[in-house]
């Protein structure tokens, strides 16, 4: 058995995830909590076989609120506050029908990830003592080495977590921890603080991902960056297949930059993504201090590591210019599952 080690990936692409028979739904996800309206993202290439000419969807009891040609919905969709089953629907070429279910709860406002009730929550992450930190071969043509440890200010909960990471043309450290283990576990919301000083201005990515072995063995990795160069919100797949993995970056519509963020106070980030069984990984929102930024795009983002069972999460500084020694600290960070 090989070592949980971190995952680094690079490049910038368009994800294109594989299809499956019969409607697939990936936003949004079943027993989620959302604000009206919400994305609905579906597709169904084929439906019992059959090549599919259209598309629609409907709630509860009513008739079809949309019909759409083609093999998608991507569609923004507005319905009454409470609970709702979502009926999407997909009609082949001669004649068959398949329907996908999900519920979901409507609520008037957010000001945050739904988070259910029974979601199990690992918090204090950032306190943990086994942190460890490595060079991130994929950034820039320069060195970089990173410490870190734990101070008592600036601090939000008495026991901040700093980043130091020194570096050259472009480098970056990437730091991670492992902690714990949960392969049946499809929905996570990532939630902590970050703080920023002066020193951002040499900052030209913050990356904060998170990996997780499935039940087969095959690793997931949710990566997401505040992306300074694009000025967006990233995230990632791969291009290739499990066994032969092409790691990719790609581009949301999110805006994000972390030079841009007010210096000297606490940030709060907050990352809402789910699975299904394939490893194919839907990236719903991003909140910044209380704003809800989309995402809605899936991605397949399976890699056969050959690790052992974790939860792991990566914690990455990437420096900007011919070099310099950003501080980063972050503080209160928990994720959820369920």
């Amino acid at each position: 058995m090989l070592k949980n080690l971190p995952f680094a990936l690079s490049v910038f692409a368009i994800s294109v995830a594989p299809a499956f028979a019969g409607v697939t739904i990936s936003s949004p996800v079943n027993g989620n909590q959302v604000s009206s309206p919400f994305t609905l993202s579906a597709d169904a290439p084929t439906c019992s076989s059959q090549p599919v000419d259209a598309m629609g969807y409907s709630f509860d009891n009513g008739t079809d609120a949309a019909i759409i040609r083609g093999t998608s919905i991507d569609s923004s969709v507005s319905v009454g506050t409470g609970s709702h089953t979502l009926h999407v629907k997909a009609w082949g070429n001669k004649g068959a029908v398949c329907v996908t279910d999900v519920v979901v709860t409507v609520a008037s406002s957010l000001k945050g990830p739904y988070i259910p009730s029974n979601a199990v929550s690992v918090s204090s992450i950032h306190a943990l003592s086994n942190w460890q930190a490595v060079k991130d071969s994929a950034t820039g043509s320069g060195w970089a080495s990173g410490s870190t440890n734990i101070i008592g200010s600036p601090s939000a909960s008495g026991h901040t977590r700093q980043f130091v990471t020194s570096f050259s043309n472009y480098g970056g450290v990437r730091y991670h921890v492992s902690f714990g283990d949960d392969a049946q576990a499809q929905n996570f919301v990532y939630d902590g603080l970050v703080y920023l000083n002066s020193s951002s201005s040499q900052i030209g990515n913050i990356e904060m991902d998170m990996n997780q072995t499935m039940p087969n063995g095959q690793t997931v990795i949710y990566g997401f960056q505040c992306d300074g160069y694009s000025k967006t919100w990233d995230y990632t797949w791969n291009a290739g297949s499990a066994t032969s993995p092409v790691d990719r970056w790609a581009h949301s519509k999110a805006y994000c930059n972390p030079r841009e963020w007010s210096r000297n106070t606490w940030h709060h980030v907050q990352i809402s993504y789910s699975r299904d069984q394939w490893g194919n990984v839907t990236y719903h929102s991003v909140w910044l201090d209380g704003l809800e930024m989309p995402i809605n795009v899936k991605a397949y983002s399976a890699f056969a590591l050959g690790w052992g069972p974790t939860l792991l999460t990566n914690f990455q500084v990437d420096g900007l210019g011919s070099g310099g020694q950003p501080v980063v600290y972050l503080d209160n960070l928990t994720v959820y599952r369920w």
